[in-house]
């Protein structure tokens, strides 16, 4: 049964990667989860850039990548078989991948809502660009017309917590998407903010609006943005998560006792 607790507190920290290995995101993701799932962390975005990669993903089907090896070795495409749900998907430079490791237990207890949650938060950014997006029942994702897709969204939930998320078009390069048929749809097109709008954007301001629609669409009060570098100092460290009515505190133990850090 959906479930809904009304924090007006709700924070979280956000994190651009920059451009990073599949492998290596999959791993922090997987040590992130554990750790938000054990209440030691608060919710946590990221946003970031993979070289050339193709992920299938558990209801996936092997057929579906269509790439000779010459073409796979022209992108220098690495292949991972993956725990999220959906199909074949690709992931490269110029293309903005979110992975929201978030407790829907201090939102709704619905996964559902939560991938049209998702879809909103792109759906919104494609706005900003003067471009009319919406949602293809059926197919999960973000479509143009029904017919082209710009953004893809597979998930797991594992204790009410996510990870992986979506992966949405800007400036990506569509050739390499003619290696697989995306998410197994065959009839259907893949498109980008740079194909729609017929110029390149900047990814930075990409990044800022997602975060502000993150913040808005799941119900946050407030975000905190941080480097790579305290996000790893965060993970290493051993912080604890504190939420009252007055605010949230990140508490820190070390050697000489307990630090606080408000969020």
């Amino acid at each position: 049964m959906e479930n809904h607790i009304n924090n007006k507190n709700r924070v979280f920290l956000y994190c651009d990667l920059g451009l990073i290995d599949y492998k290596d995101a999959w791993d922090l993701q997987e040590n992130i989860l554990e750790m938000r799932i054990k209440n030691q962390i608060p919710d946590i975005l990221l946003l970031l850039e993979h070289p050339h990669t193709y992920t299938f993903g558990k209801t996936s089907h092997k057929e579906n990548l269509v790439a000779s090896q010459e073409f796979i070795d022209k992108y220098n495409i690495k292949i991972f078989e993956i725990d999220r749900g959906g199909d074949i998907t690709y992931h490269g430079p110029g293309q903005i991948v979110g992975y929201p490791i978030i407790n829907l237990s201090n939102w709704h207890e619905d996964s559902h809502l939560y991938l049209r949650g998702l879809e909103q938060i792109i759906i919104n950014v494609c706005q900003n660009y003067g471009i009319a997006a919406d949602r293809f029942p059926p197919h999960t994702g973000v479509w143009i017309n029904n017919e082209r897709k710009i953004a893809a969204i597979g998930i797991k939930i594992k204790k009410w917590v996510t990870m992986h998320g979506f992966a949405f078009n800007f400036n990506t390069n569509l050739e390499v998407f003619k290696g697989i048929i995306p998410c197994g749809i065959k009839d259907k097109d893949v498109t980008s903010i740079e194909y729609e709008i017929s110029r390149k954007v900047n990814i930075q301001e990409g990044k800022e609006l997602l975060v502000i629609n993150f913040q808005k669409v799941f119900d946050y009060k407030e975000y905190r943005e941080i480097d790579k570098k305290e996000l790893f100092d965060i993970l290493d460290s051993g912080y604890l998560l504190h939420q009252d009515d007055e605010s949230t505190l990140l508490l820190h133990q070390d050697d000489e006792g307990t630090l606080k850090k408000p969020i």
